[in-house]
């Protein structure tokens, strides 16, 4: 039973973490809840109930989000706990912070980064790198 309580704390933290986060970014926006409800395509007292903490949206509902605030899915999806964090990084942090490039655009810049950093990672000490 105390384990069942934690985890519904854990939740109910996360949820609050989340909803807290994404009103922020909404406010920062100057986009009321119904303006973002609308552009995200959710109901609007169902967004009022996650910015409140009372419901923790799932991975869907916060891609809309992002989509809707200009922000990274990926953001969103590690403050909700659905991603763990990675290596920071400054150039990783320049793409997603990049508001001229679209999300899919932000994608595929990060997995050719990622890509040659693992390729770097692999080569042995001393080969040259083309």
């Amino acid at each position: 039973m105390a384990q069942e309580s934690d985890l519904a704390a854990v939740v109910s933290n996360a949820a609050q973490d989340i909803g807290s986060f994404i009103r922020t970014q909404r406010e920062a926006a100057q986009v009321s809840v119904r303006q973002l409800a609308e552009r995200a395509g959710v109901s609007n007292p169902y967004l009022s109930q996650i910015e409140r903490g009372l419901r923790k949206p799932s991975a869907e509902v916060l891609s809309q989000i992002a989509k809707a605030l200009r922000l990274s899915a990926e953001v969103l999806y590690v403050r909700a706990g659905i991603l763990e964090p990675g290596q920071p990084s400054q150039v990783h942090d320049a793409i997603i912070g990049d508001t001229a490039i679209t999300e899919r655009q932000k994608r595929v810049l990060l997995d050719i980064y990622t890509s040659f950093c693992q390729q770097n990672e692999v080569a042995p000490e001393g080969s040259p790198t083309e």
